[in-house]
């Protein structure tokens, strides 16, 4: 890989991980319309890794108060709020870990065109306008109930099909069940940390099964880009929400696909 590459899909990748674009539609998308090769599952590893350290780093003291909380909660300590957001956070994980080792295989097999990416990126912008537009915005992370956390686990399934977001899927189920959008994006960040380990352990094991020769620079690179882009995204997505709301995200989404659909039909 070259200096321009390893740049480029690291921006890709630290940018659309947490804005509800979808980063793995993008990571597929770019090499294809440029022509470049395959990344390669290496790359896949360490600029899923730069944006774990990024939102480690960011939610890094609501982490420690959660991880402390939690401990003291199974010792019988009683559960705050941060304990249950704790909690929350590691069972809605299951829904989507168990789809993914059990459907992995077929969706990279059949779902991976672009035709399936403008297809999802289309409906479920759609849906994140009708979330956004209809939802109540009352809870926040730590004031949502177990029904809406299970609605968003589940929703989380979604987002192993190419195109859909991860964090687009979970905060449109989240917005649905009456949470903020500073809620719903927050619980959406929060949930990315075991799906992004759960993930790169997958990706790690492949690796490792592959026995090839890596190209440490370039993997040093993209994780070091990917993690900055990723961090400053964070960090702003979570400052202008109110104040942009999620309308110029549908409209990316809505001229994506259809530019898409142009291209591939």
């Amino acid at each position: 890989m070259d200096l321009i590459q390893i740049i480029v899909l690291s921006l890709v990748q630290g940018l659309t991980e947490f804005l509800p674009v979808s980063s793995s539609a993008h990571l597929i998308l770019v090499p294809y319309l440029v022509g470049w090769s395959d990344q390669g599952l290496a790359f896949d590893v360490a600029v899923h890794l730069g944006t774990l350290i990024a939102v480690v780093s960011y939610f890094r003291r609501e982490l420690a108060t959660m991880l402390i909380e939690w401990s003291g909660s199974i010792a019988g300590h009683g559960l705050s709020a941060d304990a249950k957001l704790a909690w929350q956070v590691g069972l809605g994980t299951i829904p989507v870990g168990l789809a993914g080792l059990l459907f992995k295989d077929e969706i990279e097999l059949y779902l991976r065109s672009p035709l399936v990416i403008a297809t999802t990126t289309i409906l479920f912008g759609l849906l994140l306008w009708w979330g956004d537009r209809v939802g109540k915005q009352q809870n926040g992370e730590y004031t949502m109930g177990w029904k809406a956390v299970v609605v968003v686990a589940f929703a989380q399934i979604l987002a192993l099909i190419p195109g859909t977001s991860r964090s687009g899927v979970t905060i449109t189920a989240g917005l649905m069940m009456g949470m903020t959008r500073q809620g719903a994006s927050r619980f959406s960040f929060l949930l990315s940390i075991p799906v992004i380990l759960l993930a790169g352990g997958l990706e790690a094991k492949g690796l490792f099964e592959q026995e090839a020769a890596l190209d440490w620079q370039a993997l040093l690179l993209g994780t070091l880009f990917s993690a900055l882009s990723a961090y400053l995204c964070i960090h702003y997505f979570l400052k202008l929400l109110d104040r942009v709301g999620m309308v110029p995200f549908v409209l990316y989404r809505l001229m994506l696909g259809v530019v898409l659909l142009g291209l591939y039909l």
